[in-house]
């Protein structure tokens, strides 16, 4: 019997750790062809001797070169082509892209052009290049199947039904750790306060988005490439809760959900074996022991990331590119403690008013607007200091 091949861009994370939990409870319809991590090289060699891996990559040079001196029957790709090189040479069936920051871009784009279908984890790749990917999916006849819980939850109350019925889809948001913060409350938080979400467990940078709503904003833009939406049809509303992951308005006023119980597992494992269900031992939501489930619109006067999600997508060209690089650096700044939580926004928004824009229509235009915005933010929190 066929095993499908797996390859795990950001196999020490927290997604890239689930899937081979999976990987592991399905010995029989799935194996590990690559693995990949930025440093921590330590656990990428226990995976790979865990799943009988050969071939796997380690971003930073020196991790790289750590690794070769203890594991030399390991092909280790390095370096900034590295990711590209295990891409191509592994021979994966499926891509699961779960590295975080714009650095998952290249090799998605090059798994697509090897005609392989590709999970996607982290969003990055669609807000900074959407319509390069999704044009390259199409081109290839490779599929983009969402691992964000959100995102597959509309993807399963799509099945079946054909993109141009929806009449808007209710993008929930658990709201994340300061939901009932003041402005003054939230100008005072630090980044372990922010670490620490109520709901999920998901790497620094995904928890952070999540607590200024960021991480929705980002969500928007899966939604519009891989569904074909506006963004006036992507409402997003708070559930913090987690119950429901997502809702599809018709165009008839039928409503579909999909619910669980917040683990990520579950869309991973559907999208590792779609489009077949397959069993599994995780808990089932207890609706009586949960209930009511409650919703409410989100404050975009508190959390700004949001509108200038909305803000950066409306106005298209290399924006959401400007977008992404700019949380991205604003973020690893909170999380160094050199800016504060509200600082992110501010920083992010001026970006956004700086920026001069100009057309994506090569992963050079991307990489231009990313450079600027990430040279950009960096001099604004130097000049602040």
């Amino acid at each position: 019997m066929y095993r499908k091949r797996i390859l795990i861009l950001g196999s020490t994370g927290s997604i890239g750790r689930q899937t081979l939990d999976i990987v592991q409870n399905h010995p029989d319809k799935l194996v590990v062809a690559g693995l990949a991590a930025n440093h921590n090289w330590r656990l990428l060699a226990e995976q790979a001797e865990q799943f009988a891996v050969t071939d796997v990559a380690v971003a930073d040079e020196r991790a790289a070169g750590e690794l070769r001196d203890v594991a030399a029957a390991l092909e280790v790709y390095a370096g900034p082509d590295g990711l590209d090189n295990l891409v191509r040479n592994s021979r994966p069936d499926l891509v699961v892209a779960a590295i975080s920051g714009v650095a998952g871009l290249v090799p998605v784009m090059t798994a697509l052009e090897q005609r392989c279908d590709v999970a996607l984890a982290n969003k990055e790749p669609l807000v900074a290049a959407g319509e390069l990917v999704t044009t390259a999916a199409r081109r290839a006849g490779a599929q983009l199947l969402p691992i964000d819980s959100e995102i597959s939850a509309v993807f399963q109350c799509m099945q079946g039904e054909q993109p141009s019925s929806i009449e808007k889809v209710l993008l929930t948001a658990s709201g994340g750790p300061f939901a009932s913060y003041t402005k003054e409350q939230l100008s005072a938080v630090t980044a372990n306060q922010a670490l620490k979400h109520p709901t999920w467990q998901m790497g620094p940078k995904v928890t952070v988005d999540s607590a200024t709503l960021m991480n929705k904003g980002f969500e928007i833009f899966e939604l519009k490439w891989l569904f074909g939406l506006e963004f006036d049809q992507i409402e997003v509303v708070i559930h913090h809760q987690s119950i429901i992951h997502s809702l599809v308005q018709f165009r008839d006023g039928s409503l579909l959900a999909q619910l669980g119980l917040p683990d990520m597992r579950l869309p991973i494992q559907y999208a590792l074996f779609y489009p077949e269900r397959v069993p599994s031992d995780l808990e089932r939501p207890d609706l009586a022991a949960t209930g009511s489930l409650t919703f409410a619109a989100p404050d975009t006067d508190k959390f700004p990331c949001l509108r200038l999600a909305y803000q950066a997508g409306r106005s298209g060209q290399s924006y959401p590119a400007v977008l992404n690089a700019a949380d991205e650096i604003a973020v690893k700044l909170f999380l160094a403690s050199k800016i504060g939580f509200a600082d992110m926004a501010r920083f992010i928004d001026q970006a956004l008013q700086e920026h001069e824009p100009h057309p994506i229509g090569d992963l050079a235009d991307v990489q231009a607007a990313d450079t600027w915005a990430r040279e950009y933010v960096t001099a604004l929190a130097a000049n602040r200091r």
